[in-house]
């Protein structure tokens, strides 16, 4: 049972904390009072240090959408390893994969490699000043975007710094420079009026909108329809560009979230399950945007390099996964995450706790507030909201199924149907637990 002050991941926590401030090395994984060790992984189970297994459905936080050691994804990458890891050249493989995104997603004309969301990100965002001319972005109240300073405004902000009639911008980091703050304009998910308002306001400053469609840290609550269409139809008003952050959300169908609410964005970043199980990142879009990276007139708008990006071994191994994607399997995804979140709604009822699941495709969050999650600030936890969730998180996991500590969950393509099921009956198991709380 967790906590075990005599486990092996708290005696690796003990030895971290000499090497790692505060034992840690990411953020995301951190767990009070310590955090479980990964040993191994297979197919949708991970093993800790003490031998204990789980239904793993955090899944790197979504990135390896074939679970762990896939024999294809495996087999992929040790054949390129064998060929050597990385050069000081490009290779076929970037050009295979960059083929493949863009014959998926209608408006990628052109693709360029990264090493990571967040690097995918944060060169969308200078792509755009750099063929726009102009200064500002604008992104939405509470949604993450990895850790570019102009992209984390605003993700956590607390309801007294929420401010009256428009989101304020806000620092997430100490040390964040005022200039930032001042080139971000926050705009509020799925308010479309507000949205469209502040846009118009600030329109000839703006070099761009970045949004992510089910943004997770906002609460995973899907885009209505009619604000996507809205944001699309603004930013052409306006001359800003228009950024879907799909680094998640491209897991969501064959041809991402685009594809589900068919809209086409000037540009497209994208991460995670592209890289096989490797790190990656790459921003996709139209000719003439992309066109600020060449560098074949001479010295590129925007110069990029990257040691690591468009490495080999990366290449192969998402064009394996991607491969793996087919129409059938985002069908059999969808199935899974309905069953899932249908078992979990089902057992919210019959256990009498408030709250429910949102969600599409293969990824779910669960909420303990009963009111509708629809945006940054109805999911925000109060204090006894936070206490449940924590409380189910725990004993979650005492049932053999990791989820990230915010409720998100992740499925993959190795789970059976005995793997959903087990996911639902630990998931009413722990309800059962926040039941006894209220």
């Amino acid at each position: 049972m967790y906590p075990d002050p005599n486990s092996s991941s708290q005696k690796m926590y003990d030895r971290a904390l000499a090497s790692l401030p505060g034992g840690n090395t990411r953020t995301t994984v951190f767990m009070k009072p310590y955090p479980i060790y990964a040993a191994r992984g297979e197919g949708c189970r991970v093993w800790d240090l003490d031998g204990n297994v789980y239904i793993d459905c955090i899944n790197n936080f979504t990135s390896q959408i074939h679970g762990h050691a896939h024999p294809a994804l495996i087999k992929a990458a040790t054949a390129q390893l064998a060929l050597g890891s990385a050069f000081g050249l490009p290779t076929a493989s970037e050009v295979d994969l960059a083929e493949l995104l863009a014959s998926r997603l209608p408006s990628v004309d052109q693709v360029r490699f990264a090493n990571s969301g967040t690097e995918a990100v944060m060169m969308a965002l200078k792509a755009a000043r750099a063929h726009t001319g102009r200064p500002k972005i604008a992104k939405c109240e509470g949604a993450y975007h990895g850790s570019y300073d102009y992209a984390e405004v605003s993700l956590d902000p607390t309801p007294e710094a929420w401010g009256r009639n428009a989101p304020v911008s806000v620092a997430y980091a100490k040390g964040t420079p005022d200039n930032v703050l001042a080139d971000v304009v926050t705009i509020p998910f799925n308010d479309t009026e507000a949205a469209v308002s502040l846009i118009r306001e600030h329109g000839r400053e703006l070099a761009c909108v970045l949004v992510d469609p089910m943004p997770n840290r906002a609460g995973l609550a899907p885009a209505n329809q009619a604000y996507l269409e809205a944001l699309r139809k603004v930013t052409r008003e306006v001359g800003a560009l228009l950024i879907f952050d799909e680094v998640i959300t491209f897991r969501l169908g064959y041809r991402g979230a685009q594809g589900i609410w068919n809209i086409d964005p000037d540009l497209t970043t994208l991460g995670k399950i592209i890289g096989g199980g490797f790190p990656v990142g790459a921003i996709g879009g139209r000719r003439d945007v992309m066109a600020v990276f060449d560098p074949r007139p001479g010295k590129p708008a925007l110069p990029h390099g990257g040691t690591f990006s468009a490495n080999p071994v990366t290449m192969r191994a998402g064009i394996a996964a991607m491969e793996l994607l087919d129409e059938a399997a985002f069908a059999r995804l969808d199935a899974m995450g309905e069953a899932v979140r249908s078992g979990i709604n089902e057992a919210f009822h019959r256990h009498g706790v408030p709250g429910g699941t949102v969600g599409l495709g293969s990824l779910l969050k669960i909420h303990f507030v009963d009111r509708p999650v629809r945006d940054y600030r109805s999911a925000y936890l109060s204090e006894e909201e936070g206490r449940r969730q924590m409380v189910f998180s725990r004993a979650l996991l005492n049932r053999g199924v990791l989820a990230a500590g915010n409720g998100l969950m992740a499925l993959s393509t190795p789970m059976t149907d005995a793997d959903i099921n087990a996911i639902i009956d630990a998931a009413s198991g722990a309800l059962e637990e926040v039941a006894r709380t209220l």
